[in-house]
């Protein structure tokens, strides 16, 4: 069993490793602005490109830990094995948040043809949630922190994106950081857009195409009170007492129902306040998520209305729900997570396709069956193909 304590030792070990693999890489880097140049080493230009194993990949992805905020070393590996694939590789850095200055820098990595214009862009993410699982296999499958959400996802993408450019395809590979906190590679990626025509973004839909994707609404409720001694009520009040009604309520609320799609959903995820049962609380907190099928704004108003003067309402989050193009042959299913599709509106008409089951993400039970990951590579050349023409 991973707990708290092995697995800060298991980031400091491998955090070590990742920075030694990293350092000890040889590739050539220019600077253009904020974009990182990475080049490849003089003397391995004529050297032979061998065909790529995604299975290999996804192993060597799997054992860099890198829960978001900690893409460093991911993003500096990425770089350097593209680079030394012939692609011409930037490295944008994207911002840490206040609270984890210490996470060291992390990137957004961009490999494409030199001076070329892309028609079609795949795309996923190099963060994984907590906490790092180190990676294993057998004859059938893969697991670990990251197989199948989303380093398996990738290592598909670059395989499928090689294929197509032998075949003389103009594509492009976009990996960013932060998409399972705040997408804030996303973000930071749409200002620079290459021009694409077509977004294939990558998160686990068992190798379906998804026509659609839920929204996410973010809501953080705030109540607050005055401290007492518990065995005097009537000296204090209450703020844990105030956010229980609030949430007894937004548990209670009728939300909205779309006809294909199916129905929002609503979770209590985190509870704090008070400091022992015999204190009067004067300050409490609770987070909430409601995955949205359709624009968030009756939802947001559904929530302030239940809050009233018991609790202030802050909203961190609001990630849209959207429609998705289908192509002709594939399977089709409706995800109810969100993703960085809306953060990367720049970059083309966007689909959404991986292999792995978002039933077995973010779990101890992550994993990616290997016949899965090799199918996802053609069909993303098959999907790209219809796409290109």
């Amino acid at each position: 069993m991973i707990t708290d304590g092995n697995w800060r030792e298991l980031r400091r070990v491998n955090n070590k490793a990742n920075r030694q693999k990293v350092n000890g890489s040889k590739h050539r880097v220019g600077y253009s602005g904020n974009i990182m140049i990475v080049r490849l080493p003089a003397d391995s230009a004529a050297a032979p490109i061998a065909s790529l194993d995604p299975i290999g990949l996804t192993r060597q992805l799997c054992e860099i830990e890198s829960t978001t905020y900690y893409e460093g070393a991911v993003g500096g590996f990425l770089a350097d094995f593209l680079a030394r694939r012939g692609w011409a590789v930037e490295k944008t850095q994207v911002a840490q948040p206040n609270e984890n200055a210490g996470g060291g820098p992390r990137w957004n990595v961009y490999a494409g043809g030199s001076g070329e214009t892309p028609d079609l862009v795949f795309s996923t993410h190099m963060d994984t949630v907590p906490p790092y699982i180190p990676f294993s296999e057998d004859a059938e499958f893969l697991y670990g922190r990251g197989v199948c959400d989303a380093k398996g996802i990738l290592a598909a993408q670059v395989a499928a994106a090689e294929a197509l450019r032998a075949a003389g395809f103009r594509v492009g590979l976009l990996f960013v950081s932060g998409e399972e906190r705040d997408s804030a590679g996303a973000k930071a990626a749409n200002q620079a857009p290459k021009g694409s025509r077509f977004l294939i973004d990558g998160e686990p839909t068992d190798n379906r195409l998804a026509v659609a994707s839920k929204g996410a609404l973010r809501a953080a409720f705030k109540s607050t009170g005055k401290m007492a001694h518990s065995a005097y009520p009537e000296l204090g009040e209450s703020a844990v007492h105030k956010l229980v009604q609030v949430l007894a309520k937004v548990l209670a609320l009728p939300l909205p129902v779309v006809e294909g799609i199916g129905s929002s959903t609503l979770n209590i995820g985190q509870i704090q306040g008070g400091y022992a049962p015999n204190v009067i609380a004067d300050k409490a907190e609770a987070q909430v998520l409601v995955r949205t099928v359709t624009d968030s704004a009756p939802v947001r108003a559904q929530l302030i209305e239940v809050a009233g003067d018991l609790a202030e309402v802050e909203f961190t989050l609001d990630s849209p729900f959207i429609r998705l193009r289908a192509v002709e042959g594939l399977h089709t299913m409706v995800v109810k997570f969100s993703t960085d599709i809306p953060y990367l509106s720049n970059w083309g008409e966007p689909l959404l396709l991986g292999p792995g089951s978002i039933h077995v993400a973010h779990t101890p039970q992550e994993k990616l069956a290997k016949k899965e990951l090799l199918e996802a590579v053609e069909l993303y050349i098959k999907v790209a193909k219809q796409l290109l023409g």
